[in-house]
């Protein structure tokens, strides 16, 4: 009897490099799941920051209700309208990305500026086609949102077991800030995925996903560690990029659903 495979969580981050939200049920778009990674922080010279310089962004926490996003950051709270932006377009880059956004607001830049201690300013993305990402291994360009690279993340449950296994100090899925969590029966089988589906949405797998410093963030205190990268290193070396996941795109739009089957 073949195993069945079920989605067991689903993430997204709404301020690229914030903590992410754990959903239910998201609404699967060409660019990732609804509200992904649309909006994030840069600096005075636009360009984009992340946890790999700033781990404390780790512990600012977005909430979406009523088409208004919520910060919460120690003891203090900010709120801002999903639709909200001053509509004067900013050039900046996600990597080698050229991206086109917006201002969110003035207040709203400057709630984040002082208590991340710098001049910043989140910016939001506003339609398809505002950032292209190329695909070197499959020669074709995708849009995509304010991620690192591609709109999804799949990670399967065995990873982080046979990971959790070599590690002293066990750490959870939100460490690698996945999108989707599948049950798997091996580990980093999802690297092998070609084409699958999930509820209504069909998915293509692009490549496995290299990882960075910022995965040694603990996402409860904003603390840069040794690990997981340190023992990853060990064995999911290749060609000088370590692996933990798989980035994957959607064919099409559609609802998916914690407990959905993955089909192959």
């Amino acid at each position: 009897m073949s195993t069945i495979h079920v989605v067991k969580e689903i993430y997204i981050y709404p301020i690229k490099s914030l903590a992410g939200i754990s959903c239910q049920t998201a609404l699967a778009e060409e660019m990732g799941f609804e509200n992904d990674r649309r909006w994030m922080l840069i600096d005075a010279e636009n360009k984009h920051v992340t946890q790999r310089e700033y781990p404390i962004m780790s512990q600012f926490y977005p909430q979406i209700s009523d088409g208004k996003i919520s910060i919460s950051f120690e003891d203090h709270q900010y709120e801002f309208s999903i639709n909200e932006d001053l509509n004067i377009p900013i050039k900046s880059h996600v990597w080698e990305d050229e991206t086109e956004v917006t201002e969110v607001s003035k207040s709203t830049s400057e709630w984040f500026s002082k208590h991340l201690g710098f001049e910043c300013k989140l910016v939001r993305i506003n339609k398809i086609g505002d950032r292209k990402h190329e695909s070197s291994r499959l020669k074709e360009t995708f849009n995509v949102s304010l991620a690192d690279g591609y709109p999804y993340l799949l990670i399967g449950s065995e990873s982080l077991d046979f990971l959790n296994e070599k590690l002293e100090e066990k750490i959870t899925i939100k460490r690698f800030r996945p999108n989707i969590v599948v049950s798997t029966t091996n580990a980093h089988e999802e690297d092998e995925y070609d084409t699958f589906k999930i509820g209504e949405v069909q998915f293509k797998n692009i490549k496995p996903c290299g990882r960075c410093i910022m995965v040694n963030n603990d996402p409860q205190k904003g603390i840069i560690k040794k690990e997981p990268l340190k023992t990853l290193s060990k064995y999911r070396n290749v060609n000088n990029s370590v692996l933990f996941g798989t980035n994957i795109v959607s064919l099409n739009s559609g609802i998916v659903k914690v407990g959905d089957t993955v089909a192959f």
